[in-house]
């Protein structure tokens, strides 16, 4: 049986929350499940070894420009594309009555979809749930999970000499806006408090951005830089077993939480001004929210207040210290 399923939110996040429902999808139908995504998802990335999932077809479709899947026209090569791999199935999770068209149009025999014309009523998580449960009588409960083979871990070990004698964290200090990204002092203090305490070992986590290198170059030029790996020269497929090898992950609501949380790594998730649920869906995550709030979402604009003690406390009690 050949069933793709769509997507098609932006980014990585959005992707990794949603692989609990493809992978109680493929258990029912006993089949694994294709999927429609965005590019800037990168799933190819991270997928490619996760055996619940069979092709991945990118939506190349933005608002940026005229791109292959953009427009009218886009919409019938989306349809071409789709109808080659002569699916069976086609599960839409959202409530896009063009994608419904193009469902209808790429001759799949059996559609479901969340109820159109409902996009501003649609929670990130208890949507699908709803959808699942509606749709295919399936219950919900478990965590993303991203499965990755222990050749490339143990070869990641090895290039790295990662051991057992020191605790391996993960720092993801990235995040896709400024609002999001701690301080590099913050860092600094829990790299501070918790060497102290255990020989450990910090990579370092983030893209290309202005303000992320400057915050990877204020803490590679601390008095810790020989006991931090920077790994923003490497893929994400290049990064997925150096995660796995780790310990303990803290991260920004960036994509690395999300990785890291879905490769079973316990994942400190640092709430500056994203909505709480990013960073506390699953199990692996353990969220922090500035000083003084209650909860966090949107504009709460919360970085300074993050706590290095409150992480540093945390770090304990996950480790068992």
């Amino acid at each position: 049986m050949k069933i793709l399923a769509v997507q098609n939110r932006m980014g990585i996040g959005d992707t990794v929350i949603f692989l609990p429902y493809i992978k109680a999808l493929s258990k029912k139908f006993n089949s694994p499940i294709s999927l429609l995504v965005k590019e800037n998802s990168k799933a190819d990335q991270f997928l490619f070894q996760t055996k619940y999932i069979d092709k991945i077809l990118l939506l190349e479709r933005d608002k940026k420009s005229n791109n292959k899947h953009g427009g009218f026209l886009g919409s019938l090569n989306l349809i071409r594309d789709i109808k080659e791999h002569k699916f069976d199935k086609i599960i839409v999770f959202n409530s896009s009555f063009r994608f419904y068209l193009i469902a209808k149009f790429s001759n799949i025999p059996e559609i479901y979809q969340y109820s159109l014309f409902q996009k501003d009523r649609q929670h990130i998580t208890d949507t699908p749930k709803k959808f699942m449960k509606d749709k295919f009588n399936l219950d919900i409960n478990e965590d993303p999970e991203i499965q990755i083979n222990h050749e490339l871990i143990s070869k990641s070990s090895k290039n790295f000499q990662i051991n057992n004698d020191e605790v391996n964290i993960l720092l993801g200090i990235g995040g896709s806006g400024p609002t999001k990204r701690i301080p590099a002092k913050t860092f600094i203090s829990v790299i501070k408090m918790i060497s102290e305490k255990k020989r450990c070992k910090f990579f370092l986590a983030t893209g290309k951005d202005n303000d992320e290198q400057h915050i990877l170059k204020e803490i590679l030029e601390s008095k810790y830089k020989n006991i931090c790996i920077p790994l923003d020269n490497f893929s994400i497929k290049e990064t997925l077993p150096i995660i796995k090898n780790c310990n303990l992950s803290i991260c920004n609501d960036s994509s690395f939480s999300h990785l890291s949380a879905a490769l079973g790594i316990k994942t400190i998730t640092l709430m500056a001004d994203t909505p709480l649920i990013y960073g506390s869906y699953s199990s692996m995550m353990f969220p922090i929210i500035p000083e003084g709030e209650e909860t966090v979402t949107h504009n709460t604009l919360g970085k300074e207040k993050i706590s290095s003690k409150k992480i540093f406390n945390k770090i304990i009690r996950l480790l068992d210290y």
